[in-house]
């Protein structure tokens, strides 16, 4: 071992035969390098040809040859761990760093708030003692003043945007690193080595903020490059104008934005922003770029009010973007925004008074953006779809995108309002502009066929009370047949399928908390309007937000029909659900998680495109309606079962079910378990019904209950069970037993009814058994009874 251990060291200048080291002349050594980036591990016959092949090799023998090459990737696999321990130390060393500043801000806050308590305690005192002395109002009021200054009159010149530019980012910086803003940490987001950064929200400040550092390996300018492009990682973004751009003495530039953000829901108009942003460069080489509202109270450049949207201010925020030690950059990230929540209806408020929901959607977006680029850029790569990384971002952006103009159905981009039919719970937008449809087709040969001219929305809204978005969603994305029509799903993609489609099922991409995937919908052949449609459907989707530890996470699932030669600039009609959570309480009232158990609201936005024949307008509008409605309805019945209120306290995917009836099976369960073969299935100490129910939902093993019928049907199933099963308790009764077994597995089951029958249980032993998901899942051994 020593031995070799010393040749890893210096392998390029020798080699062992028997213990003894042999030194290689530069020309040989140079050939066995060439030889191994071709072939960095020959087989023996290969060896041999490569020394007849190279006459400055003949003189070494075959196992010299292969002793080289051992330590050559004994060398590389070592150079590889240094590479990587040497990232990992600077890793950590800049997030040292980065905690070391934020303790010091910390320890700032928490000085100034000391300070001021002391103060206003001192001038409450003054107060009790001569309550006629009004210099403590205005020493009150001076100390209000300075900590809200007012910004003194500035005009549209040069000089006066770059006062206003030079003021937003003083203000920026003392949110940024300074204690402007009192920051708490969000719930659910942990600083640490391996975590997206330090995130914070504000407390008790004007609008909502947002607040995050962290470490990308990426240079500064390119950081800022890809911020300002906010269209480009902001899905909420609809468009950013640039329509002046002002230099600077000190080599930086001011810019005069336009930016209109999407509605996330039918219920509330859209936000739009008129901005300043400001690029300069610190003298500590820092690079920042900051922005803010302009508005009447400076006197510079102003915008007219835009139809449809509402006038949204934001205050000083950005970038601070400083270059890290061996590469890469520390960001700090400040989102500050009055959203006016006074334009929405009460119950949405939340929406715009969330400044958790401002970090998940825009900070944190922001921040998984660079270090998804970043990873790209270090570990260059092409999916198994055929594909880059970044080709597949653009798609989920175009996803997005075509869901978000869905759902806001702007009328600049040709969408009109079709006359309800009475009913005001879904709403119809058609839109047969050129550009939506014509288009595209004319650059690409393989869109939508030329008897779709038009694209009909319907799209509703509707307030969800007790069950978390995640799992809502989960469910709907696993268990599609509990919601879709198949006709339909065919119709929809008849619009786009010109031939068989070859296109892998499987997850293509994962990026930043969402992950895109194709999943075929089959048997789906049939006749429809003298119109054969196709026998399998293969959509193209995008889900995030599917993790219920995530705290006022957005949950998205979008998917749009996908034709046979689908490329990366092929037409997409983006159908989908969004789920966002509606918390009305404090956001320091959030911190305290068991305080919101069973109490949570959510919006569900819900909008299908349809592609068709201007002429059939009528039709297909009514179709749309009545789909959508059907939609509503399951939704409705599927959080109704997945409630917290029916599925316990805890709000978790697949929590025990109380009812009587689930009461009195688990003492069946127990009780069979023990009269067949004589011992407990459960500890002799568990007492009462509640409990032995609540034991048996936690067992280790899979329990899992299904009715001897012709067809025997699963009833049900602990936690475990479950989980193997990757169902629901509310899917479970779709689930039959011969579904989950194989040929083998059918075979040996059978055999062991007459068993069953006749001694009330028998042993299996170990196998493979399916999910609902078609997944193979082994067991070491089962035990199947009766249960009376």
């Amino acid at each position: 071992m020593m031995a070799v251990t010393s040749a890893c060291k210096d392998s390029s200048k020798m080699g062992v035969d028997n213990g003894k080291y042999v030194r290689y002349t530069p020309e040989q050594v140079e050939a066995l390098e060439r030889l191994y980036h071709e072939c960095p591990k020959p087989s023996s016959l290969r060896r041999q040809q490569l020394i007849r092949e190279c006459p400055i090799l003949s003189n070494i023998e075959p196992k010299q040859i292969k002793v080289w090459f051992q330590n050559r990737r004994c060398r590389e696999k070592q150079r590889k761990e240094a590479s990587r321990l040497q990232a990992v130390n600077r890793k950590l060393t800049a997030m040292n760093k980065l905690l070391m500043e934020e303790n010091d801000r910390l320890q700032k806050q928490v000085s100034q708030l000391v300070y001021e308590n002391s103060y206003f305690r001192q001038q409450t005192q003054n107060t009790t003692l001569a309550t006629t002395d009004n210099s403590c109002e205005s020493v009150v009021t001076s100390g209000q003043h300075h900590l809200t200054p007012q910004h003194p009159p500035r005009d549209a010149s040069p000089a006066g945007l770059l006062s206003i530019a030079e003021e937003t980012l003083t203000e920026f910086l003392s949110k940024a690193t300074g204690t402007a803003v009192e920051w708490v940490q969000m719930p659910g987001m942990k600083p640490g080595p391996d975590s997206i950064g330090i995130i914070a929200i504000s407390h008790g400040c004007t609008g909502v903020a947002s607040r995050a550092c962290g470490l990308v390996g990426l240079e500064p300018t390119r950081v800022a490059e890809i911020l300002k492009d906010r269209p480009s990682w902001y899905r909420d973004c609809r468009a950013v104008d640039v329509l002046n751009v002002l230099s600077t003495g000190n080599g930086g530039t001011v810019e005069l934005l336009y930016m209109q953000l999407y509605a996330p829901t039918t219920l509330a108009p859209a936000r739009d922003f008129w901005l300043l942003r400001y690029t300069s460069v610190m003298e500590d080489g820092s690079l920042v770029v900051c922005e803010r509202s302009l508005n009447n109270t400076q006197n510079g450049p102003s915008m007219p009010p835009v139809q449809h949207f509402v006038r949204a201010e934001m205050l000083p925020s950005g970038y601070l973007i400083r270059p890290c030690e061996g590469g890469g950059s520390i960001i700090h990230i400040v989102d500050h925004m009055d959203l006016e929540p006074w334009s929405v209806p009460e119950v949405l408020r939340p929406l715009y008074e969330s400044s958790t929901l401002l970090a998940q959607r825009t900070t944190l977006a922001a921040l998984r953006q660079l270090r998804q680029i970043s990873q790209e850029v270090s570990q260059p790569n092409v999916t198994g779809w055929g594909r880059r990384p970044a080709a597949l971002r653009a798609l989920s952006q175009r996803l997005s995108k075509g869901f978000n103009e869905a759902v806001n159905g702007f009328t600049d981009e040709g969408w009109s309002m079709i006359e309800s039919d009475g009913i005001d719970d879904v709403t119809v937008h058609v839109n047969s502009s050129p550009g939506k449809l014509m288009g595209t087709i004319l650059t690409y040969a393989n869109g939508f066929p030329s008897m779709s001219n038009a694209v009909l929305c319907a799209k509703a809204s509707m307030l969800l009370q007790n069950v978390p978005p995640a799992i809502l969603l989960r469910f709907l994305r696993e268990h599609r047949s509990e919601w879709a029509d198949s006709g339909i799903d065919a119709y929809s993609a008849a619009a786009v399928k010109a031939g068989p489609c070859s296109l892998p099922v499987s997850r293509v991409g994962c990026f930043g908390g969402q992950f895109m995937e194709v999943i075929r919908l089959e048997n789906m052949a049939q006749y429809r309007d003298d119109m054969i449609m196709p026998s399998d459907i293969f959509l193209l989707q995008v889900c995030n937000g599917v993790d219920e530890n995530a705290v006022g996470t957005c949950a998205e699932l979008i998917f749009a029909p996908i034709d046979a030669s689908f490329s990366d600039d092929a037409p997409l009609l983006p159908s989908g659900f969004r789920i966002i959570p509606l918390d009305s309480k404090t956001e320091t009232d959030r911190l305290d998680h068991s305080r919101n158990a069973g109490t949570a609201k959510s919006v569900m936005t819900i909008a299908f495109q349809f592609a068709f024949e201007i002429h059939l307008q009528e039709s297909v509008t009514a179709m749309a309606r009545q789909y959508v409605r059907s939609i509503i309805s399951s939704v409705q019945r599927v959080a109704l079962a997945l409630s917290p209120s029916r599925l316990g306290p805890n709000a978790s995917l697949r929590p025990p079910p109380g009812t009587p009836e689930a009461q009195t099976l688990a003492r069946w369960i127990c009780q069979s378990y023990r009269f067949f073969l004589g011992v407990e299935l459960l500890k002799p100490a568990t007492e009462g019904s509640d409990s032995v129910l609540k034991t048996l939902w936690h067992h280790s093993d899979a329990v899992m209950c299904c009715s001897l019928k012709a067809l025997p049907v699963f009833t049900f199933a602990n936690q475990a069970g479950l989980d193997m099963l990757e169902t629901t308790l509310v899917a479970l009764q779709d689930i039959t037993l011969e579904k989950i077994f194989n040929d083998n597995g059918k075979k040996t089951l059978f055999a062991e009814l007459p068993q069953i029958m006749q001694q009330g249980f028998a042993c299996l032993q170990g196998g493979i058994c399916l999910s609902s998901m078609g997944r193979p899942i082994s067991y070491e051994r089962g035990r199947v009874e009766g249960v009376e």
